[in-house]
């Protein structure tokens, strides 16, 4: 079995090793040559990068609605292939969403709209005062399948 100053060596150099043998100690109960430090370094990215995909898709959601809703212009070529992706990600987030992570959304949603707005005006060259200051769904708008504006 591996102790931990060879478990802090092996994090510096195969860190997907270092995992198999971190959870080999975890499943053994030998907490003793866990590295604590890199242990929860590594649980700390895990939670963000969980919160981080959800807000992406969530983001997503957003501009592809905006997109149904205000870009007429492009609307009859394109509202398939909106729809389409919207399908998609809410599938990918409704996989990836948990209690915690849906409440973070919730406080986060108007600073998701805001950056999907920016994106979609920068994409459709529609007028900013065209589109509603503070995000025009809520959450369980964005994440039903069979909702559209």
């Amino acid at each position: 079995m591996i102790n931990i100053n060879e478990l802090k060596q092996l994090y510096e150099i195969d860190d997907y090793l270092w995992l198999e043998e971190t959870i080999k100690l975890l499943k053994t109960k030998d907490l003793h040559n866990l590295d604590i430090n890199n242990l929860i370094e590594e649980l700390e990215s895990l939670g963000k990068n969980n919160l981080n995909k959800v807000r992406s898709l969530l983001r997503q959601i957003i501009i592809h609605l905006l997109l149904l809703q205000y870009w007429q212009q492009e609307y009859d070529r394109n509202y398939r292939h909106w729809q389409g992706e919207l399908i998609a990600f809410r599938d990918d987030l409704s996989n990836s969403l948990t209690t915690t992570l849906k409440n973070k959304l919730i406080e986060e949603l108007e600073n998701i709209y805001s950056v999907a707005l920016k994106i979609v005006i920068q994409k459709t060259g529609l007028s900013s005062n065209l589109f509603p200051d503070k995000c025009p769904y809520s959450l369980e708008q964005l994440l039903n399948d069979n909702w559209y504006p």
